[in-house]
């Protein structure tokens, strides 16, 4: 009976953004959240609450004849309550409903140790005290923000007849086969079993070989695709690239389909035609948080976003790219020239100085790309595209896979891979092999895109990166 009772009272609390948007007074309304401020009057206290259901707050009266009101008086930022009284329409400006409570029980009290008092707070002092962030205004909207998109992936994917896969965090395949990953292990660090070579034995290790956390779910959701035409993957990967950079993370989360019968034009309609779903989506059902990013992160944000939801996204090659950096008489850190990969300074002077909107760059050179990749016509390139976007670079990275056998074990053995370790994702191309595409898009990245948030450790709840795994 316990539990049938905690569920009724969990019930028959009102989440503040309701009772904000309420259409009328109401007699009784219970809500509770956190403290951000209180202020106390002649004869009563004003006290903003706010439950993370929404960027507003919501005004408390508390009246003098409350029986604990000399406690109300004591409530500082950051403390708990839970509030009862009515909803009726507030006296003051700015807000449409403010409650006046009967009732107002402390739940949890804070300190003047608090670390989010009423004043600015730096992103690199708010990143020391993560697990407390959620409760500012950025950082509740950044995160709201990030709910709401993580919803419109699913959303987007079920509206064309995608088949959700979850593919394996653990994997013994190096999908990028640039080496950095981190490796799964239970062997003892301070007693390694070793071969008669010398080498380190795996077959004692859990999994009995190597294995690692997974830099793509790709190799796998092609499997699936396969079978099932239409699959996409969403979920965390890990890089263990010692990078510092504010575009980087050592942990994040990745959207990618993978589509059969698809070609690469296929592939870069899809993830313009995504790209847009996602700001469009932002745009439609967070206008408080977005308006926030507008005024106090960048003041461009939503005309840039607009700008990019109404208008084609531009396409060239990769030559032709290299040919506009060359002559652009731009100063670039990174040098630039054919067979080389393009630094992020090169995607954004593209995106923002020379075509002032998104692009898509296909058609790179073999040699800079992945094994996967299928091999144009010209023996030279392979059908592979980049989405890049103002303030960010890369968004998007995606191609055509290589599906006629002989050429992929050949691309395996240029990439200095042993054909006989992927046997499963050859067999693949040796049992009704099929033209198919796919692609990733960091999902840290783009909400930084939506956000206009320029750092990615910003946009993730806990961020892991070179040197740093707190909380």
């Amino acid at each position: 009976m316990a539990i049938i009772r905690q569920f009724a009272d969990v019930r028959s609390i009102t989440p503040i953004k309701d009772a904000l948007q309420s259409a009328a007074p109401i007699d009784s309304v219970r809500v509770q959240g956190w403290v951000r401020t209180r202020r106390d009057s002649k004869d009563f206290s004003f006290i903003e609450l706010n439950d993370g259901s929404s960027l507003r707050n919501l005004q408390i009266i508390a009246r003098d004849m409350l029986p604990n009101y000399s406690a109300v008086q004591r409530l500082s930022t950051g403390a708990s309550i839970s509030v009862s009284g009515a909803l009726v329409p507030s006296q003051g400006k700015g807000q449409k409903w403010e409650l006046v409570a009967d009732n107002v029980e402390i739940v949890g009290p804070a300190d003047d140790s608090y670390p989010l008092q009423k004043k600015g707070h730096t992103p690199e002092f708010l990143r020391e005290v993560a697990h407390l962030r959620p409760r500012s205004n950025l950082f509740s909207s950044v995160f709201r923000v990030r709910s709401r998109l993580a919803f419109a992936v699913h959303q987007f994917f079920y509206e064309r007849g995608f088949v959700y896969v979850h593919t394996p965090i653990i994997t013994g395949s190096d999908c990028e086969g640039a080496g950095e990953l981190f490796r799964v292990t239970t062997l003892d660090a301070e007693n390694v079993p070793r071969t008669a070579k010398g080498e380190i034995d795996y077959a004692k290790d859990f999994f009995a070989r190597p294995t690692y956390l997974t830099v793509s779910g790709q190799l796998e959701a092609e499997a699936f695709a396969l079978a099932l035409s239409k699959v996409y993957t969403f979920g965390p990967t890990f890089r263990a690239e010692n990078s510092n950079t504010s575009r980087h993370a050592s942990e994040f989360w990745m959207i990618e389909p993978e589509m059969a019968f698809c070609d690469l034009k296929g592939n870069m309609d899809l993830a313009e035609e995504f790209v847009k779903y996602l700001i469009a989506d932002a745009r439609a059902h967070c206008p408080d948080e977005m308006e926030l990013f507008g005024k106090f992160v960048d003041k461009e944000l939503l005309a840039r976003l607009d700008f990019v939801v109404d208008r084609p996204f531009q396409r060239i090659t990769y030559a032709e790219a290299v040919e506009l950096l060359k002559k652009s008489g731009e100063k670039f850190e990174f040098p630039i020239d054919y067979g080389l990969n393009l630094q992020s300074e090169h995607e954004r002077w593209l995106t923002e100085k020379h075509f002032q909107c998104p692009v898509t760059v296909f058609n790179y050179p073999k040699q800079i790309k992945p094994f996967y990749m299928r091999v144009n016509d010209d023996g030279k390139t392979v059908t592979a595209m980049d989405l890049l976007v103002p303030g960010i670079g890369e968004i998007v990275g995606g191609s055509q896979r290589e599906e006629r056998l002989d050429v992929l074990e050949e691309n395996m053995r240029r990439h200095n891979m042993d054909p006989a370790d992927y046997k499963w994702y050859l067999d693949l191309r040796r049992y009704g092999t099929v033209p198919h595409s796919g692609f990733g898009l960091g999902f840290e990245r783009m909400l930084m895109f939506v956000t206009g948030v320029p750092n990615i450790r910003d946009v993730i709840p806990f961020a892991r990166t070179p040197g740093s795994a707190e909380f």
